[in-house]
């Protein structure tokens, strides 16, 4: 017998906020992928700032479409997910190491990795099953 909760359509507002949540961290991901494949002055500058060969932007904006690309697809947006995690994570360490302000830009991979996994979260049903969320007043 399947548990109650695995068998009931969640909520619209909550497939909804999914996909926008979804959407945003997609588009985001698409223009800064697209803005080092197409070497933009502010993308081949902040590169140099960072310490990066700028020969490596196109490299990096291909990963980061193929990121896009495996978390819009449904059937890969876990993997997807798991691999942008790790891209997410070298931003920030990348950030952390030259010294940035923390809330602003050090941090930013992080907001975008939250908002990927709530989103994906929300938007799915069986990443939901295997991470129920809990809270500290709910007895398990």
């Amino acid at each position: 017998m399947q548990p109650i909760e695995s068998t009931l359509a969640p909520p619209r507002w909550q497939t909804w906020a999914g996909r926008s949540a979804s959407g945003l961290v997609i588009l985001f991901l698409l223009a800064d992928a697209f803005a080092k494949l197409l070497e933009l002055e502010p993308v081949v500058q902040a590169s140099r700032q960072i310490g990066y060969p700028v020969g490596l932007t196109q490299s990096l904006g291909a990963i980061i479409l193929a990121c896009a690309l495996l978390y819009a697809i449904p059937r890969t947006a876990v993997l997807g997910a798991v691999v942008l995690t790790g891209l997410l994570g070298g931003a920030v360490a990348t950030q952390l190491r030259i010294g940035t302000p923390l809330l602003s830009h050090v941090l930013f991979g992080v907001y975008v990795g939250v908002l990927a996994w709530g989103g994906l979260w929300l938007r799915e049903r069986r990443l939901r099953a295997l991470m129920p969320l809990r809270w500290a007043f709910t007895r398990c």
